[in-house]
C-alpha cells in the first residue's frame, strides 16, 4: 500500500493506492483561507499539519498498517517563513496572494537575467517576490527568517525532520534555474538570501527521509520512507499519466491549470506561460494558470444562495450553453495567464430581466472555459502541441462543465478513472516509483471513463461569445482596479 497526501488550499487529501494502482481509501480534512486585507491570502502552517493528521488517521487502520511509502503533493508558491527554532514566524503567504505585485518589477530590476535563468516572468504569486515584500513591510520577520519552505515541505519537516523539496515545486519559487534543475545563487541574492535558507533539492521520485517514530506511532504505520513528491499540478499530471511527449491535462481545482508535459525545456516567459520542471527526472512542463476556477463556481453558488454546487449546476443545466447574454470574468484573485494582472477582478456583465441564478452559474462555467481557451492559445504560441486533454480535479465531476469546456477549447476532453482524486493519487504513484517501480509501469494512463467531444452545434456560439469575453477585460480593466 502507498499513501499520497496533498496539502491543498481548501483541504488536505489522503489517498491509499494498492499494488494494482487502485484507490483503496481516501479522506480529506477542510482548510480555510484567511484574507486580512484585500488581495491578501494566508493560512497558518499548523493548520496544514492538523488537517494532515486528521485525514491520515481517518483512513482505515488496516490500510495504514500496510503502507510502504508516502508521497507528498501540495499547493505551490506559498511562502512559509521559519525562524531558528523551525517555527513559523507569520502565517504563510499563499499562491493567490497579490501583495507582492510591486516587488516583481523590483526583482527583475535587481536581476535583469531573471527570465532567462528561471524561464518565467516574475509574478506576485511566486515565492521570491513575497520575500522582497517581507523585507520591506516586515523587516523584523525577514531578519529572523532562517528557512523558507513550501506548504507540503513544512508538513514534510514535521513528518520527517528534513528540510527538502522537489524540483517541480521549487520551479515556482523563482529561485530555481529551471533548465539546470538547481538553485540559482543570483536569483537568491536578488532577495538577499542564499542556499542556506533553502531546502535540499530532490527529484520527485527520490526519498528525502523517513517518518519520525513518534509520527509513525500516531499514524499506526511503520517509519516508512517519504518521497519528495511534487507540486500539485505535476503530481496530478503523474496521476493521470501526463508525463511527456506533449500529453496534456486540465485541472479544475481551486485554481485552473492547463498542463503540457515535455521531454525537454521550453520557455516563453513573456507570454505569461509557466515553464517548470516535471516531477520525473529529465522532464519539464508548461502551464497556463487561472487563479480562480472551481473556486469561482463555489463562490457563485454561495453568493446566489444555492444549497451546494450540485444544486447550482442543476440550475445551470436548464439553459443552453452560450445562448444567454451574460458574461463572467473569473478574475476573483487577479489573473496569471495571459493577463499577468494581480489587480484584475471578476464581474458579471450583460444582465437582463430574464437573468436568473441558473443563467448566472452557466456564465461562470463559460467564463472559466473562455479563460482556459485564452491560456491554450498562449501555450499554442509557445510551441506546445495540445490535442486531447485529460480532465482532473474536483470540477471533473461535472458533465455540463465538460461540454462547455470542450466547445470553448475546440478539443476533446478525456475523463479517466480517479480523475477527481488528482494530486494525492499522483503523490502515491511517486512514492511507489521512489520505491523502485519503473515509471512506465506506474505512471500509466488511467482507464477512460468517458470522452467529451466538442459539440458541433456549440462551436460557433462559443466562438462568438468568447470574442465578447476577450473584448471585456480591456474595457473594464481600469474600472475594476
Amino acid at each position: 500500500m502507498w499513501l499520497g497526501i496533498d496539502i491543498g488550499t481548501s483541504a488536505v487529501k489522503a489517498v491509499m493506492v494498492d499494488g494494482d494502482g487502485e484507490v483503496f481509501a481516501q479522506t480529506q480534512a477542510a482548510l480555510s483561507v484567511h484574507r486580512p486585507r484585500p488581495g491578501w491570502s494566508e493560512q497558518h502552517p499548523d493548520d496544514w499539519w492538523s488537517a494532515t493528521q486528521q485525514s491520515v488517521i481517518a483512513l482505515p487502520a488496516r490500510g495504514r498498517a500496510a503502507v510502504r511509502a508516502i508521497g507528498l503533493s501540495g499547493q505551490m508558491h506559498g511562502a512559509t517563513l521559519l525562524g531558528a527554532d523551525d517555527r513559523p514566524l507569520r502565517p504563510a503567504i499563499l499562491w493567490n496572494d497579490s501583495r507582492a505585485a510591486a516587488a516583481c518589477a523590483e526583482m527583475e530590476r535587481r536581476e535583469p537575467a531573471s527570465r532567462r535563468i528561471t524561464g518565467n516572468a516574475a509574478m506576485p504569486g511566486f515565492t521570491a517576490p513575497k520575500l522582497l515584500w517581507a523585507a520591506r513591510a516586515e523587516p523584523d520577520v525577514f531578519a529572523a527568517t532562517q528557512s523558507v519552505l513550501l506548504p507540503k515541505d513544512y508538513v514534510r519537516l514535521l513528518m520527517t525532520g528534513d528540510k527538502a523539496t522537489d524540483l517541480s515545486d521549487a520551479s515556482g519559487t523563482l529561485w530555481l534555474d529551471v533548465a539546470g534543475r538547481r538553485w540559482s545563487s543570483t536569483m537568491l541574492a536578488a532577495t538577499q538570501l542564499d542556499e542556506r535558507h533553502m531546502p535540499k533539492l530532490f527529484e520527485g521520485t527520490a526519498f528525502t527521509g523517513r517518518l519520525r517514530p513518534t509520527v509513525a506511532g500516531d499514524w499506526g504505520m511503520d517509519a516508512v520512507p517519504v518521497a519528495a513528491g511534487a507540486g500539485d499540478n505535476a503530481a496530478g499530471a503523474v496521476g493521470s499519466g501526463v508525463i511527456g511527449g506533449g500529453a496534456a491535462s486540465l485541472s479544475l481545482g481551486t485554481s485552473g491549470v492547463l498542463f503540457v508535459a515535455n521531454d525537454q525545456f521550453f520557455a516563453a516567459p513573456d507570454s505569461g506561460a509557466h515553464s517548470f520542471c516535471h516531477a520525473l527526472p529529465g522532464r519539464w512542463h508548461q502551464m497556463a494558470v487561472l487563479l480562480s476556477a472551481a473556486s469561482a463556481l463555489d463562490w457563485a453558488a454561495r453568493t446566489l444562495r444555492f444549497g451546494d454546487v450540485a444544486q447550482a449546476l442543476e440550475a445551470a443545466g436548464g439553459h443552453p450553453p452560450f445562448a444567454g447574454p451574460e458574461l463572467f470574468l473569473p478574475y476573483l484573485s487577479g489573473e496569471r495567464t495571459p493577463r499577468n494582472d494581480p489587480s484584475a477582478r471578476g464581474a458579471w456583465v450583460g444582465l437582463e430581466h430574464d437573468s436568473d441564478p441558473g443563467r448566472l452559474i452557466l456564465a461562470v462555467l463559460e467564463g472559466v472555459a473562455f479563460a482556459f481557451a485564452d491560456g491554450a492559445a498562449v501555450l499554442d504560441q509557445a510551441g506546445a502541441a495540445i490535442d486531447d486533454i485529460a480532465v482532473i480535479g474536483g470540477g471533473a465531476r461535472s458533465r455540463l462543465w465538460g461540454t462547455v469546456l470542450a466547445a470553448a477549447l475546440g478539443r476533446a476532453l478525456d475523463y479517466r478513472r480517479d480523475a477527481a482524486v488528482g494530486p494525492a493519487y499522483g503523490a502515491g504513484r511517486l512514492a511507489r516509483i521512489a520505491g523502485g517501480a519503473p515509471v512506465e509501469a506506474v505512471a500509466t494512463v488511467p482507464t477512460l471513463v468517458h470522452r467529451v467531444e466538442p459539440d458541433p452545434a456549440l462551436i460557433e456560439p462559443a466562438a462568438r461569445k468568447h470574442a465578447r469575453f476577450r473584448a471585456l477585460y480591456p474595457v473594464l480593466r481600469d474600472a475594476l482596479r
